[in-house]
């Protein structure tokens, strides 16, 4: 099999049909697109999503947390807590779990977040640090946000731009293959990306004013994140590449890898299906706040299939598969 997470058919015939068992209190389980779990807690609903790190090493600590706490945005809420579950490849120095806790507890500091446990361990069973982290929030009843409700004539907005996390990972962890390729200020402007990861401000600021739904943009991109989002809600979608902001540092990396950066890994880009009504205060809002927001599709009928559209060219958007960082990191 590839690197990289199951694909939506293979999780629906290997992982889902095994979840018999329900409990009434679970108000949303596990599904295709869907980045948290939702628990009813009496006067509040209890938030939760898992996420592992295993395509970085350099900044596996940092981003470990800001990962999972982007999920819980996701969902509008603010996340208040997380457990980190760390496994170490033997020869892991002191010093290495020193950094990687630094990172993870500055991370958590800056976003408000506490790491209220986890498991650290030495194990022979991977062979580079993987960090699995479990984010909490907490919710007024019936206040998160569920791309159930998408509708065609919503549009779909993105924070920031396309592939910032796989553009931070490449570089901070395989700068010696991009030498000749970049310039040393391309290098450290794209390891900057990592420092954008988290988006959790627009989250929060998106959930008070009220979406359609919301997705943090991660395994397969931006256009990975519009079919999830669709498939959630049952419709289709059309996608105008050619308004989705791209940096010219991650072009000249994809271009030097031959990936697709509207399939590279993209935490740190918020997806925001926001009600017509909604919109202009929505870009609005977040402008105020200091991020980048752009417009880059509509919400369609299911019977128009979700296509992304460059110039009079109409390509299908297919279901996510191996991210295109693997790409590089295996490859």
């Amino acid at each position: 099999m590839k690197t990289g997470k199951l694909d939506s058919n293979l999780l629906e015939e290997m992982v889902f049909k095994h979840l018999k068992f329900k409990r009434p209190e679970v108000i949303t389980g596990p599904g295709i697109g869907e980045d948290c779990a939702l628990v009813d807690f009496g006067q509040y609903d209890c938030v939760l999503s898992t996420d592992p790190i295993t395509g970085a090493v350099s900044d596996i600590g940092r981003l470990a947390v800001q990962i999972s706490c982007n999920d819980i945005a996701s969902n509008g809420i603010e996340p208040l807590g997380i457990l980190l579950a760390c496994m170490l490849p033997e020869g892991t120095t002191i010093e290495e779990i020193d950094e990687i806790m630094r990172q993870a507890g500055e991370a958590s500091e800056a976003l408000g977040v506490m790491i209220i446990g986890g498991h650290t361990e030495i194990t022979k069973a991977v062979n580079t640090p993987v960090i699995v982290s479990t984010a909490v929030g907490r919710a007024a009843k019936g206040a998160s946000q569920n791309a159930a409700d998408m509708r065609p004539g919503d549009w779909i907005l993105i924070t920031k731009q396309a592939g910032l996390e796989g553009t931070g990972i490449i570089a901070s962890d395989h700068e010696a293959r991009l030498k000749g390729i970049l310039t040393e200020n391309e290098i450290s402007e794209a390891k900057d990306m990592l420092d954008q990861v988290s988006v959790v401000k627009e989250g929060v600021i998106a959930g008070r004013i009220g979406t359609v739904g919301m997705h943090d943009v991660t395994e397969g991109g931006i256009l990975g994140a519009v079919w999830e989002m669709c498939e959630i809600s049952g419709t289709g979608a059309e996608v105008w590449v050619d308004k989705i902001p791209i940096a010219d540092v991650t072009k000249k990396i994809c271009s030097h890898f031959n990936i697709d950066p509207l399939r590279l890994i993209s935490s740190g880009s918020m997806m925001i299906m926001a009600h017509p009504e909604k919109k202009e205060l929505l870009l609005e809002e977040i402008r105020l706040a200091g991020i980048p927001v752009t417009c880059i599709g509509r919400i369609m009928e299911a019977s128009q299939g979700r296509v992304a559209i460059r110039g009079e060219e109409r390509t299908p958007i297919e279901a996510p598969g191996s991210d295109e960082l693997y790409k590089v990191v295996f490859g």
